[in-house]
């Protein structure tokens, strides 16, 4: 259809003036948002340095590499753990001699504490100390309001930025980080998503003023979203069966020409070829290929569930000598003989999640820690939850250990499993000598919801386990106290006025008259 000039003048000034209005709805969407995000902030200082060793005295000591020690002691010192044992007999007991079912062992001199005299000493009689927990699968930091664009920093643009790295990206004064740190989570692996290959992992502390304090590994491995292989028939699927097949055909083939042309730039830029020019994104692969019989150096997080999701993306990372770490791997149970055959570690996604099939047994992946533990994989467990509930990380592994995992196990899946997948387990994960001080104590066991962290060290920091949730819980106890101890000041009615007499209208010869007074 043709338009006269001046229509077309017409349209396009009414086509700037409706982009005119769209712009200041946004902006003013934008400004009233804008108190929120702002506020949406952590306002406590971060942990300084350790400047004192620090002993903690009487508690029950979880390694995770052996027994626990009943009635012992860590004495930690610039961030590093020096010493770990049972506590020293009373002065006067005889060395050797037998000791009363569930008594103290002897400590060998070697091994007696040596507290300085600017030790600080922690009495934690009746507490625990365990390795701080690390959720190895969040978006902490880089997420915080989910209404809130500016606020979610984990989708890149584009399907392919294997370039991006979400360490530089995330925000120290996130209210979501005490939260979290407050239920023991102290270390989180950060993953990116949004596209094919949305970037690289990080591993950051859950303190820090700047993101490089809180960096523990800025490039663990790349993400890897594997794309679909089956079609979903569910309710809200508009796209045909047969266009859902095309399009994981197509998917499938962008992701292995990605591959081989990242895998053919490694090879080039090993050989030092001069005519190579310099490309970020197939740098950042370049450490994910091995080479003439080499493993590679770091690995590739695939994230995957189905069962032929998996075996598929096990052939393709055999082919291009990946070394992969299934993420999610809801159907990893049943493909567990290939897993363990190739060596690949599971990240355990959704302990708590529902049955994805009619006929799937109920507790389908509750069990699921239980029977990789059985096939002798190695496998860690995080939440599943979203990123503000990030602190209810050991209730999914709780759940693992109502449904056949040893309690043992389901707080070793917490701490140092996924240390070991995150290549972070020569620092973190358990309590020896020479590791970092990253470490809670507890009134019980974590699994335990009704256990409470009482302090939590990172790199030997105190750290406050305030956040606004307490502060909040605190704000309430205050008001019922003061309304409690005040008596309710009485209420004085406000008085009613008298109702005014009714007007006559003198204009109506009907309008009734006021009785004449009797004599």
């Amino acid at each position: 259809m043709m338009h006269s000039p001046s229509q077309t003048t017409c349209t396009a000034s009414n086509a700037r003036a409706s982009r005119t209005v769209t712009m200041a709805r946004l902006l003013a969407l934008a400004a009233a948002l804008m108190p929120s995000f702002a506020s949406a902030q952590d306002l406590r200082p971060k942990a300084p340095p350790q400047d004192a060793p620090i002993a903690i005295m009487n508690a029950t000591i979880h390694p995770v590499t052996g027994p626990a020690i009943e009635s012992g002691f860590i004495l930690f010192d610039r961030g590093i753990i020096k010493q770990i044992g049972p506590m020293p007999q009373p002065e006067g007991a005889k060395p050797g001699a037998a000791k009363p079912e569930g008594g103290k062992p002897e400590v060998a001199a070697a091994d007696r504490p040596v507290f300085s005299a600017d030790t600080r000493l922690i009495d934690a009689k009746g507490l625990h100390v365990y390795p701080g927990l690390i959720a190895s699968y969040s978006q902490l930091g880089i997420t915080e309001l989910a209404s809130v664009r500016a606020s979610r920093d984990f989708n890149e643009v584009g399907g392919f930025s294997p370039e991006a790295i979400p360490l530089i990206a995330v925000n120290p004064d996130s209210t979501l980080l005490p939260v979290a740190r407050s239920n023991g989570v102290l270390l989180a692996g950060v993953f990116p998503s949004g596209g094919t290959i949305p970037g690289r992992v990080s591993v950051i502390r859950l303190d820090g003023w700047t993101w490089e304090q809180m960096g523990v590994v800025r490039d663990a491995g790349v993400v890897i979203q594997w794309p679909m292989t089956r079609v979903v028939r569910a309710w809200w699927m508009e796209t045909p069966e047969e266009q859902q097949r095309e399009n994981n055909r197509k998917n499938l083939s962008r992701l292995r020409d990605t591959l081989t042309e990242a895998r053919d730039y490694a090879r080039r830029a090993d050989l030092k070829d001069p005519t190579l020019k310099p490309d970020v994104r197939w740098e950042a692969m370049r450490a994910v290929f091995g080479a003439e019989g080499k493993p590679a150096q770091r690995p590739v997080f695939i994230q995957a569930t189905d069962a032929d999701q998996i075996m598929q993306a096990l052939d393709v990372c055999r082919e291009f000598a990946m070394r992969p770490i299934l993420v999610g791997g809801h159907d990893a149970g049943a493909v567990a003989d290939e897993l363990k055959r190739q060596s690949v570690p599971v990240v355990i996604t959704g302990v708590l999640d529902l049955p994805r099939r009619d006929d799937a047994p109920y507790d389908e992946h509750f069990t699921l820690p239980a029977r990789l533990q059985a096939a002798g994989l190695s496998y860690a467990i995080t939440s599943g939850e979203e990123t503000p509930h990030e602190r209810n990380l050991p209730y999914a592994a709780a759940m693992a250990a109502a449904h056949g995992l040893s309690p043992e196990l389901a707080i070793r899946a917490i701490t140092l499993g996924p240390a070991e997948l995150l290549g972070i387990a020569d620092r973190y994960g358990s309590l020896e000598v020479g590791k970092s001080a990253t470490l809670i104590v507890t009134t019980g066991n974590p699994l335990e919801v009704r256990t409470r962290v009482r302090q939590a060290f990172i790199d030997g920091r105190t750290i406050d386990l305030r956040n606004k949730q307490t502060d909040l819980a605190e704000k309430y106890r205050e008001k019922y106290r003061q309304m409690r101890d005040q008596p309710p000041q009485p209420v004085v009615p406000q008085a009613e006025p008298a109702p005014a007499a009714p007007k006559l209208d003198a204009a109506k010869p009907d309008a009734p008259k006021p009785d004449a007074p009797k004599p």
